[in-house]
């Protein structure tokens, strides 16, 4: 009998289950067995056992190892239907029968073409529970040979790339056999084979050829470099990034979110704004990290100014640092800024711990935590529109907009403090203002929460971080229009839509509103606060910077990011996803950890011999507190070395 061409096996066979063919040339797949059809076990010592049928995807059970809790979803098209494939001519009956059970195990994607056969498609796997590496979606990697790519403008001759592509495939084929030979079974899964190696050496060789033609020689050695001195661990993760680009998405298995810590004082909220006086710190000294204790004089403003004239618009960018024209009011072309896209890696390069093997196999370089290149190796893994740049100097900041100190309020009396948080935007004259959050301490309710129309034409609104997106500015309702304080359902009724934002229109509107809120004596909380303030031109002479409450162990300018901070001391996750910053759930975290410290130093405090009398902090001597403690002055003084 001839062999089948496999033109009928992407039909449904119409006897189904019923089927009793040893080689149907109709579709099989996902068609429940007869208890009676199910395949007898192959046997061990190799002997030809009778032909089984197909195996149910859901029932398959492999032994072996386990393999790392990752969520594979299959996304190309390379590992179309099953059912499409002509049946295999008869050769050895029992390699044929070990073949079609393997390829049985092999799950159907949901997101791939429909199931001819009209059954429900095999749901996709959760590794963290699969009992073997063969249930992984299958890869097909192309049939390629170590030959360069063709490129239409080459960066070096055919010779000089193929010897370069020769030594990174050495390179990946020893880290790959490592893996392999690693007693860790649950990394079994990112053993590459012969084809997928070529291809992952070709996909790299091909991308720094087409991406960085002018400096392609050496970005490739420093990549060859590079991969020679790799660990298993670094290894894996090169891995898995190449799967997610050509094969599949693999999704880490996501940390189980923290349990948010109750903030016990041990204080009434009265009491807790009594203590934290005992926290503020004075930024006199500061003025090299970037705090501004003293107005700019009109003669420092007019020589900005000047400054700023003689330039022409000439910038540094803040994110890829290439030098580039800004055009305030726009250009006659209606461009904003010279220079194209802007190449950059979002994330600042991290810098590897020293290991006992590095005189052996030299460090590990830096390398950029958003994409996993190493520092110097490339332009960057993110694209924006225009180059962007930030303005520093306290008397060109003045020249734009001057500083104000906060004024006194008699009428009003004491204020509780406030925790603020700023988010800022790129525009044609800097990094300014755009939304201002500000909430009471302790309790942490709301005080002010505005968008802020900047003064330049808007660059970059720096959503990734910033959280600002245009649809907030679209959405916005004047400053004062009533707003629903009810968030409203999403359609899957899980996230909450927030109502929409009010639009301040200056940046000296938005100031004066947050002064309204603050006297001179009015403790002012915030992370990193010299960036607030300096956005909104403030001087305010009572802070409490986290910051300086949680030192860096190597001290300013080094800072501790309030994510961290936030986790390690609240337990709390803040800054997730892909939507930005929250400047209200930062301005809540920012006091909470504030409160974190209130609550040490009162046990200090209480351990002295103080008290707390009619709203006032009493020494064990019987005179009163003043503001200032010696553990801010101490704290000062180790800031100042």
């Amino acid at each position: 009998m001839f062999t089948s061409l496999g033109l009928f096996g992407s039909v449904s066979c119409p006897r189904g289950k019923d089927c009793s063919l040893l080689k149907c040339i109709f579709s099989h797949d996902n068609v429940p067995i007869p208890a009676e059809a199910q395949p007898l076990k192959i046997p061990a010592s190799g002997d030809d056992g009778p032909p089984s049928k197909r195996v149910k995807v859901e029932s398959v059970q492999l032994p072996g190892s386990s393999i790392p809790s990752c969520n594979l979803t299959q996304s190309s098209l390379e590992m179309g239907r099953r059912s499409s494939k002509p049946v295999a001519p008869k050769q050895n009956q029992n390699t044929q029968d070990s073949s079609r059970a393997q390829e049985a195990t092999q799950p159907t994607s949901s997101h791939g073409p429909p199931n001819p056969s009209g059954s429900k498609p095999a749901k996709h796997i959760n590794t963290a529970s699969a009992p073997s590496s063969a249930q992984l979606p299958p890869r097909k990697a192309p049939k390629e040979t170590l030959n360069p790519r063709m490129l239409a403008h080459a960066p070096a001759t055919h010779g000089t790339r193929t010897a370069i592509l020769q030594k990174l495939h050495s390179a990946m084929t020893a880290l790959n056999e490592k893996l392999r030979k690693d007693k860790n079974s649950s990394n079994r899964c990112f053993v590459l084979t012969p084809d997928e190696i070529i291809t992952m050496a070709l996909d790299e060789e091909e991308k720094f050829a087409r991406d960085s033609p002018s400096v392609y020689g050496n970005v490739i050695r420093l990549r060859i470099v590079r991969v020679t001195k790799m660990g298993i661990d670094e290894w894996i993760k090169e891995v898995m990034s190449h799967l997610n680009t050509r094969y599949y998405k693999i999704n880490p298995v996501q940390k189980p979110q923290a349990i948010p810590r109750p903030i016990n004082t041990g204080l009434t909220p009265a009491e807790e704004i009594t203590v934290v006086s005992q926290l503020v710190t004075p930024l006199t000294g500061l003025e090299e990290h970037g705090y501004v204790t003293t107005q700019p004089t009109n003669a420092e403003i007019e020589t900005a100014k000047r400054g700023v004239d003689g330039s022409k618009g000439w910038e540094k960018c803040d994110r890829c640092s290439q030098r580039f024209q800004v055009f305030p009011g726009r250009r006659e072309d209606g461009a904003l800024a010279s220079g194209g896209h802007c190449d950059y890696h979002p994330g600042r390069p991290v810098y590897p711990q020293r290991k006992k093997t590095d005189h052996v196999t030299g460090p590990s370089q830096p390398y950029f935590p958003c994409c996993g290149e190493a520092l110097g190796t490339s332009t960057g893994c993110t694209r924006a529109e225009t180059h962007v740049f930030k303005v520093s100097e306290t008397k060109r900041l003045a020249s734009i907009l001057q500083f104000k100190t906060t004024p006194s309020q008699p009428g009003k009396g004491p204020l509780e403090p406030i925790s603020i948080d700023c988010e800022m935007g790129y525009t044609t004259l800097g990094l300014e203002l755009i939304r201002l959050t500000a909430v009471s301490w302790p309790k942490g309710s709301d005080l002010l929460d505005v968008l802020v129309r900047p003064m330049g034409e808007v660059l970059d609104l720096n959503t990734r971080f910033s959280g600002v997106t245009p649809q907030h500015y679209a959405s916005a309702k004047p400053y004062g229009t009533p707003i629903p304080s009810i968030s409203s359902p999403s359609i899957d009724g899980e996230k909450k839509i927030n109502p929409p934002l009010q639009l301040v229109q200056s940046p000296t509107e938005a100031r004066d509103l947050l002064l309204q809120l603050l006297q001179p004596e009015t403790p002012l909380i915030g992370h990193a606060i010299d960036n607030d303030l300096n956005a909104c031109r403030i001087i305010h002479p009572t802070v409490i910077d986290t910051v300086l409450l949680y030192p860096h162990p190597k001290g300013l300018p080094i800072r501790m990011g309030l994510k961290a901070l936030a986790q390690k001391h609240l337990s709390r996750d803040i800054q997730v996803g892909d939507n930005g910053h929250d400047s209200k759930e930062d301005s809540i975290a920012t006091g909470d950890l504030v409160r974190v410290k209130v609550g040490e130093k009162w046990k200090l405090l209480k351990k002295d011999g103080h008290k707390i009398e009619g709203g006032k902090l009493v020494h064990p001597s019987g005179r009163v507190s003043t503001a200032t403690s010696s553990w801010t002055t101490v704290h000062k003084r180790k800031l100042s070395r």
